[in-house]
């Protein structure tokens, strides 16, 4: 087959654009002669095992799955009874942008909250924390979170601490999406453990695709007391993967070494780069009228455009409006942004706004 696309053509809407990391390439096709048992009896994820235990300690078990919305939902599921709910900040994917898998293919109740940067506090948590054995409502019973947030933010070790005590203290437990961990663990500069386990965290999305993996996630049970039927909930939710060889050679070629880290802070320093060079172009006139709304902590750049700016600038590059109403949008860079990819947005937008 020829290639039908330019590969030259760089966007800044999403992570999930990019192609595959050629070492990630390279560990499928290791992987790939003979025969291996199927749906997860295979060399490879049995090594998958000690590579997050390498990462989190002993006593925690790592389930590939397809995607992300899988991980949370079967991850959610195996800390729910049938009765339970889930709060979470209004912003979190598992609320926007997971086509109500959740609530429709999980069975539980989303209970939502505002937030000003996509993070709860114990604070915030307690707006919805109530009604435990009153048969009306939909039981509170975990928390859940994402690291680092759709807004682009970042929790810290002492952040997350604070909502598992809380969330422990009322009975629940506390989930983590953690589709772009590794930004937050490149941000941080920490152990990923720092901030997952040792934290309190019970149950682990462990994003792999939008960090230079083809697909593949993992949901990581760091606390078994806080997790049941987890093997019978990915099959029945369509997230067992029966050649799940080629999943965890993904997530071994990613996490047995520093890839990972290293797809992270590359995609961490494009966004650094182009909010610098934005901000550095409204100092000097030569960009006018962009604003920030949210901090540049990982590899999201959120902002708001002059009138029609953005839909001129999209002829060039594609991204994604975040709010339109306030004409806010969201730029994201990826392990395979280039500093050339950058400048040139940089230099598409200082032409538009100032001419």
């Amino acid at each position: 087959m020829s290639t039908l696309h330019d590969p030259a053509i760089r966007g800044f809407a999403s992570d999930n654009y990019s192609g595959i990391h050629p070492e990630v390439l390279a560990a499928i096709a290791a992987a790939n002669d003979g025969h291996q048992i199927a749906y997860g009896e295979d060399h490879y994820t049995e090594r998958l095992q000690e590579v997050f235990r390498g990462h989190f300690g002993d006593g925690i078990q790592a389930f590939p799955v397809f995607n992300g919305t899988g991980a949370n939902v079967v991850g959610l599921q195996s800390m729910l009874p049938r009765w339970g709910a889930v709060i979470t900040a209004s912003t979190a994917h598992i609320n926007v942008d997971e086509g109500g898998a959740p609530e429709r293919m999980g069975g539980m109740k989303l209970l939502t909250v505002p937030t000003e940067n996509g993070k709860l506090t114990p604070e915030l948590v307690d707006h919805e924390a109530w009604g435990w054995g009153d048969e009306h409502r939909a039981q509170p019973l975990v928390v859940s979170i994402t690291q680092s947030t759709e807004l682009g933010t970042l929790y810290t070790a002492d952040e997350i601490r604070a909502l598992a005590d809380h969330a422990h203290d009322h009975g629940m437990r506390l989930h983590m999406d953690g589709s772009r961990i590794a930004n937050a663990a490149a941000a941080l500069d920490v152990p990923v453990r720092a901030f997952t386990r040792d934290a309190g965290v019970d149950v682990l999305s462990f994003g792999g695709t939008k960090n230079g993996a083809m697909l593949g996630e993992a949901i990581v049970v760091l606390n078994d007391e806080a997790s049941d039927g987890l093997i019978y909930s990915r099959k029945y939710s369509m997230q067992l993967a029966s050649k799940m060889r080629f999943v965890s050679a993904q997530l071994i070629a990613l996490l047995e070494g520093d890839l990972w880290l290293r797809n992270a802070r590359h995609s961490n320093a494009m966004a650094a780069r182009l909010r610098s060079g934005i901000e550095n172009g409204l100092a000097d006139g030569s960009i006018r009228g962009v604003g920030f709304s949210q901090p540049t902590q990982v590899n999201g750049v959120f902002a708001t455009l002059p009138e029609g700016v953005a839909d001129q600038l999209r002829e060039a590059f594609r991204f994604y409006d975040w709010d339109a109403a306030r004409r806010e949008v969201r730029w994201m860079c990826s392990f395979d942004t280039q500093e050339q990819d950058v400048d040139a947005f940089i230099a598409e937008l200082s032409r538009l706004t100032t001419a």
